[in-house]
């Protein structure tokens, strides 16, 4: 990873960062450690910020979720910047689910990669092997 290289972060990695349960805390941790002191830009997505807050409401309780919510929903300067998914994403989403090697995709997976592609970030802080097939690099 280069310093201050963009990395898109998806919802596997914030909820294995919220949950310290989460079998795979530690290794999303460490990682998290890592991209702070390689100063990352850090992105995400309105359809990933949803899917997390969603599965942590869920999951656990309503204030985890909010606390999650309110990590990174920050205006100042170095915080996680949160990228729209507009129709074209949505549209150049569906490609992905033509690929036999993409089993059990998940729709925001795809309109990530379409929204990470249009942004031009290459790695991603993910647990999720789809990013790799995919010819992104993952950064956990």
């Amino acid at each position: 990873m280069r310093r201050g290289e963009a990395v898109f972060v998806d919802s596997g990695a914030w909820i294995a960062l919220a949950l310290t349960r989460d079998p795979l805390h530690l290794r999303a941790r460490e990682q998290w450690d890592l991209l702070q002191g390689a100063g990352a830009k850090l992105h995400t997505s309105i359809p990933v910020v949803i899917e997390t807050f969603t599965f942590l409401e869920r999951n656990t309780r309503r204030d985890v979720a909010l606390a999650w919510k309110e990590s990174i929903h920050k205006p100042e300067p170095g915080a996680v910047k949160i990228l729209p998914c507009e129709l074209r994403d949505l549209d150049e989403s569906w490609q992905y689910f033509q690929r036999a090697d993409l089993h059990k995709l998940s729709a925001v997976d795809a309109t990530s990669f379409a929204i990470m592609k249009r942004a031009g970030i290459r790695l991603a802080f993910t647990l999720d092997h789809h990013f790799a097939a995919v010819g992104l690099r993952m950064a956990a």
